[in-house]
């Protein structure tokens, strides 16, 4: 009788199982789990690997020299890193303001007029239609007084503040106008030029401004202006408010960034490939190169840098050349990215097309030697580097209630997507893909414009609700669900996630139909491509419908969207495909680290 350990590192945990031997029977005792420490396959995991292995053998009373053997991965996957490359940019010249959109604009409309200093407006004696323009200088208690008392000749149709006081003004004025906020750079405004300024109601967006024809009619463009305009009405679409004014020489254009090129270098074949003709086109010529060997970006481009990063951590972290580190997969998605709008005068933000990048690279089983070899040494139990993960998963997965041979396996994890499957008489096929749920997470900052990665890694776990009252929240179900004690009161109004310790507010996101509809989008993009992308290539006809069974197994198969979303879309290919139960008990988790357990039932040779 002995007793062994499987250990899994992964790219965000490592994952334990203890169990005992006794000739050819197994009986599984304890699991433990930890956060993976440093990047996965290298010394860094040295931390992790302790910490889960505690937690486990701590169940049973045991400690580490209780252990006749200990089984770890052959992490094929080490690195997943994701670049955002914008390929669209909107640019102002001269002096035209585009897209700006307060928390709080004033009043509701559209104003059309010259753009006016408020305090000047008293020298307009002649009939005209204005948009006056309030520095911080000027209070807006004080500039409430002034447009009241004006020339009743004076048309004035809306007003641009530098402050944050839309409400306050329009509060104050016996004739309503629409106001807009929170300029910064007001003094950049430029004055006596015509300007229109629109403003939706609360819940809406504006129309006028969002649409070329629209800016055309209130500037009475012909038909190559109107050309010139669509970025302007492009970098408004979605607004609640806007601002245009038209400058003799000024312009607005979306000018394509330079993204740079993909090279994608296999045995037989070389295929290059420009980052702006989107994640399709990218996506192909990975699947167009069957045994890729290495992958590389164009010099001084974003994704050039990308690239050659993941060869530098991983050279530091291996002690390996750079040139020795190959990049195995990528996976290309595409999306938008909030970008500063150059020449912008009040921080304005627009949606640019951009394509999300993860790349892969594929460790060699020298380097998790040396990880087994300090751990044999540090331990004093013998450590031996087990099969490839994906391999592993299989016999774990064979263990959940129901499944047996011929079997494919769907591992979602952190950096990687693996997919294996085993055939009627035991054979094995197997592939590591770039892209999971990290790469999730970086779309969801991205296209909600988020600060903290936290933030977007809690969005993409947690369900969404509406704080009503500070009694009850309406969940993104619609669901009503009411509370004894008071709710706080900066909650009132909010979006919020539902965590396990409370309520979480998301500050400004204005729409749970947004953050939810981005939220599934890129749990779609990444998950439901790559499961579909990994399963035509273990496929033995290369078709994902000549696979039966499916089990999906890692830590994002324990997500409240991800599996149903996969298996929905693996319906449509006659697949029965479900969430793994591993043990009878685990859930999804720990496939990996049981299969390697199994292992230890057989000698390495085998």
């Amino acid at each position: 009788m002995k007793y062994v350990a499987g250990i899994d590192i992964g790219n965000a945990s490592t994952e334990t199982a203890v169990a005992r031997i006794d000739g050819e029977d197994i009986e599984f005792l304890a699991s433990g789990i930890g956060p993976t420490t440093g990047i996965k396959g290298t010394l860094q995991n040295i931390s992790g690997v302790f910490n889960s292995l505690s937690s486990a053998l701590a169940k049973l009373g045991m400690d580490y020299e209780d252990l006749d053997e200990i089984r770890i991965n052959e992490a094929a996957p080490v690195i997943g890193d994701v670049a955002m490359e914008t390929i669209s940019q909107t640019v102002i010249t001269e002096s035209t303001v585009i897209g700006h959109n307060p928390s709080s604009p004033g009043g509701t409309g559209i104003g059309v007029g010259v753009s006016v200093l408020v305090t000047e407006i008293k020298k307009i004696t002649e009939e005209k239609d204005v948009i006056v323009v309030i520095p911080a200088s000027v209070g807006f208690q004080k500039a409430a007084d002034m447009i009241n008392n004006a020339n009743p000749k004076l048309n004035i149709t809306g007003a641009i503040m530098q402050e944050d006081d839309g409400n306050l003004l329009t509060n104050r004025l016996e004739k309503k106008i629409p106001v807009i906020d929170e300029v910064r750079m007001i003094e950049k405004v430029p004055l006596g030029l015509t300007c229109a300024i629109e403003v939706a109601a609360p819940g809406s967006v504006i129309s006028m401004l969002s649409n070329p024809y629209g800016i055309a009619t209130l500037f009475q463009l012909n038909s190559d202006e109107t050309q010139k305009i669509v970025p302007i009405a492009r970098a408004l679409i979605g607004n609640r408010s806007g601002v245009v004014i038209k400058t003799p020489s000024g312009d607005v254009k979306a000018s394509v960034v330079k993204a740079g090129t993909i090279s994608i270098l296999g045995e037989k074949k070389e295929v290059e490939v420009d980052v702006d003709e989107g994640a399709a086109k990218i996506m192909e010529a990975v699947s167009s190169v069957p045994d890729i060997e290495d992958i590389t970006g164009e010099k001084g481009t974003n994704v050039g840098n990308m690239l050659d990063k993941v060869r530098r951590v991983m050279s530091g972290l291996t002690n390996k050349a750079k040139s020795d580190i190959k990049i195995r997969d990528i996976l290309a998605v595409d999306t938008f990215n909030p970008q500063r709008v150059i020449g912008g005068i009040a921080d304005e933000f627009a949606l640019e097309n951009a394509v999300g990048i993860a790349a892969m690279v594929k460790a060699d089983r020298l380097q998790m030697q040396m990880i087994a070899n300090v751990l044999t040494e540090k331990l004093n139990v013998p450590v031996y580097v087990g099969g490839v993960e994906a391999d592993m998963a299989i016999k774990g997965a064979l263990t959940t209630p129901g499944t047996k041979a011929p079997l494919a396996v769907v591992d979602m994890g952190a950096g990687s997507t693996d997919a294996s499957i085993i055939d009627w008489e035991g054979k094995v096929k197997l592939i590591h893909l770039a892209g999971a749920g990290d790469m999730v997470s970086l779309l969801i900052q991205s296209e909600l414009g988020l600060d903290d990665f936290s933030l977007a890694e809690d969005i993409k776990k947690y369900t969404l609700a509406k704080v009503e009252s500070l009694f009850h929240i309406r969940h993104e179900d619609g669901t009503v669900q009411f509370y004894k004690e008071p709710l706080k009161p900066e909650l009132f109004s909010k979006i919020v996630l539902v965590k396990e310790d409370g309520l979480l507010p998301l500050e400004n996101q204005d729409s749970i139909e947004k953050v939810k509809s981005v939220r599934q989008e890129a749990k779609r993009r990444v998950f439901v491509t790559n499961s579909i992308r990994a399963l035509s290539m273990v496929s033995p006809t290369g078709n994902p419908r000549d696979i039966q069974f499916v089990v999906m197994v890692g830590g994002s198969a324990l997500d409240f969207e991800i599996p149903n979303m996969v298996t929905a879309e693996l319906a449509e290919y006659d697949i029965v495909a479900g969430r793994g139960n591993i043990r009878g008990c685990e859930g999804p988790r720990n496939a990996v680290a049981t299969g390697l357990a199994l292992s230890c039932l057989q000698p390495l040779d085998q």
